[in-house]
């Protein structure tokens, strides 16, 4: 098993930036992967970004050149370094953790993008 818990969410006006924040405790040997997957309103669960063990990213093609994520595998913790926001990146966004056969998710922090 593996657990997550997300931090750094809230709320921040047009053109700021926030940086997300997952940890991950049990078994972490097992995590093939780790990501960032949002959620809005009416509007089903999508790719952010993913990043492997050995640092390889992966962003969802609308994003790319305003989010950046990282891994400190010591920890080990993903992050998301969201720039430039938009309002239609208000989402709750959610940590998840891939082993070779399950698929881990955290509670999820809502992210609001508001003058």
């Amino acid at each position: 098993q593996v657990q997550l818990v997300e931090s750094g969410g809230g709320l921040v006006q047009p053109g700021g930036s926030l940086r997300l924040s997952c940890a991950a405790s049990g078994s972490i040997f097992s995590i093939n992967a780790m990501g960032w997957y949002r959620q809005a309103p009416g509007k089903p669960r999508e790719l952010v970004a993913t990043i492997t063990t050995d640092g390889s990213p992966n962003y969802a093609d609308s994003l790319k050149g305003r989010f950046t994520i990282s891994t400190d595998n010591a920890k080990p913790t993903v992050y998301l370094q969201m720039n430039s926001l938009k309002p239609e990146d208000t989402a709750v966004y959610y940590c998840n953790a891939d082993t070779v056969t399950d698929h881990y998710w955290g509670q999820g922090t809502q992210v609001t993008v508001s003058s």
